[in-house]
Formats: C-alpha cells, sequence, structure tokens
C-alpha cells in the first residue's frame, strides 16, 4: 500500500509520464477535472500534486490555459573557448558561440559608472567603493532570455580604453578590444556558484518557479594585475558549461564529423 500523501502520488505519477516521454516538451497536460477523475481525488489534492511540479521547474502555469510541460532547448558553452582570441571570431564570443550553434544572438546593453561592491573590489584588488565602468549585458539566444552579464573595469581600465565607457556594443567583442590597445589578459580565474534567482534576476531571465541561476564569475589578469571582473547569470534550466582540460584528442577523434 503506498504510503505517500495521495498529492504526492499525482505528482510523482506525472512527473513519471514527462520523464518517460507521454507528455513531451511544449505539451498540456489534462485539466485538473480529467486529473481528479484519473487518480480518484479532490481537485485541491490534484492541485497540490501540480503546484509540486511547477516549484520543481518542470512545468509551467498560466491562468485559464492550464499546465504545460516545460520547454528545455538547453544551450551549451565552452568555458575554455570563450574569449580566447586564438579561435576565429565572427563579432565578440557570445555571437560567435551563439550563431555556430545555429542559433539567433540578440543583447541589449547599459553602460554606466558605479562604485565597486566588495565582491568585486575583493577580486580587482582595489579599494571599497573605488568607481568602476559597468558594462551590463541582457542576452538572447533565439529570442529566448539566456543570461546576464554585469562586467567591471577599474579607472585605470578605462582611462586607457575610452570604448568601454561608451554606450552600445564593441563589435569585436572587449577582451579583442583590450588586445588590441595593449591590455592583453594573460589569464583567467573562473569560479561557479548555483543559487535560486532574485526578484530581478527572475524578472530579467523570465525564470519560473524552482528554476535556479547559474553564477559564473570570470576575473580576468594581464601579466601583473586584475583587468576586469565578469558576472554571468545564467537560467539554470537552459545552460550547460564545459571545460576542456588536459589532452582531449582521444575525444575529439570519437566525435561525429
Amino acid at each position: 500500500m503506498n504510503k505517500q500523501p495521495k498529492y504526492r502520488q499525482v505528482a510523482d505519477a506525472l512527473r513519471r509520464e514527462i520523464d518517460g516521454g507521454v507528455y513531451p516538451p511544449g505539451t498540456r497536460l489534462p485539466s485538473e477535472s480529467e486529473l481528479s477523475s484519473r487518480f480518484e481525488a479532490s481537485r485541491n489534492t490534484v492541485r497540490s500534486g501540480l503546484n509540486m511540479l511547477v516549484s520543481e521547474g518542470l512545468i509551467s502555469s498560466s491562468q485559464g490555459l492550464g499546465y504545460e510541460v516545460r520547454k528545455h532547448d538547453v544551450f551549451e558553452l565552452n568555458a575554455s573557448r570563450f574569449e580566447n582570441l586564438t579561435f576565429p571570431q565572427n563579432g565578440d564570443a557570445y555571437s560567435t558561440d551563439v550563431t555556430k550553434a545555429g542559433r539567433r544572438p540578440t543583447q541589449t546593453f547599459r553602460v554606466e559608472m558605479t562604485l565597486a561592491s566588495e565582491y568585486v573590489a575583493e577580486r580587482l584588488k582595489v579599494d571599497n567603493r573605488s568607481t568602476m565602468v559597468l558594462r551590463f549585458c541582457h542576452r538572447f539566444v533565439d529570442e529566448v532570455p539566456w543570461s546576464t552579464q554585469a562586467t567591471y573595469y577599474p579607472e585605470w581600465v578605462a582611462k586607457d580604453a575610452p570604448r568601454l565607457a561608451e554606450p552600445g556594443d564593441v563589435a569585436e567583442g572587449t577582451t579583442r578590444y583590450l588586445a588590441g590597445i595593449g591590455i592583453e589578459q594573460a589569464g583567467y580565474f573562473d569560479e561557479i556558484a548555483a543559487r535560486m534567482p532574485t526578484p530581478d534576476e527572475a524578472r530579467l531571465l523570465d525564470i519560473g518557479a524552482g528554476v535556479p541561476v547559474l553564477l559564473w564569475t570570470r576575473t580576468g589578469y594581464s601579466g601583473d594585475k586584475p583587468v576586469r571582473c565578469t558576472i554571468t547569470t545564467f537560467r539554470g534550466d537552459l545552460n550547460r558549461m564545459n571545460y576542456e582540460i588536459g589532452d582531449l584528442s582521444a575525444r575529439r577523434e570519437n566525435e561525429p564529423q
């Protein structure tokens, strides 16, 4: 005998069917009334089970439209190659990678002077509340919100690279622009974390209940000091990151041509 509460039985059964392909991504689940009949449960019980799946990020609900299985068209980002100037680029690294994947990149920009938070100041080795140039990008893949990216540059970099403080895009990408004027980033230190989104992040990335964000902080260094700190916030359900470490010739030999 199943001792689980009825609403959990409803959630477990529907989860198995979603995972098994009975309800593919983008399809609507049966109505609450139909599920009530199927599971011999009240609509409140069924609703509680459905809300469990909403909180897990597996389905979404719309007033008057019922429940829909979420689509998870994942974009894979190779973080080892991202911004690596030895690889050919057509525009900035983001546009290049998204276009190569056969998808469409769009982004909006905001540029402003701001004060460094303790988190950023620690990574750039400057005093707390130092003045920074902030370049903020809101990025989309196929018109679906993909990430926000906040890059902070200390004053000495902005003074030598005035285009950083100008509104709008730097067409060739800021990493390539800086290298072209002699501020080459010799290495990166990456930090990866996950948490639930803030209200602003949920709004900008159109994140439903139960979906976390992936935080990627990359600090770029010249030969002797930090050049910039970039904090990218990804939708956790639509992104996957990978790194290449060591000799991967065996992997490449087995990749499909």
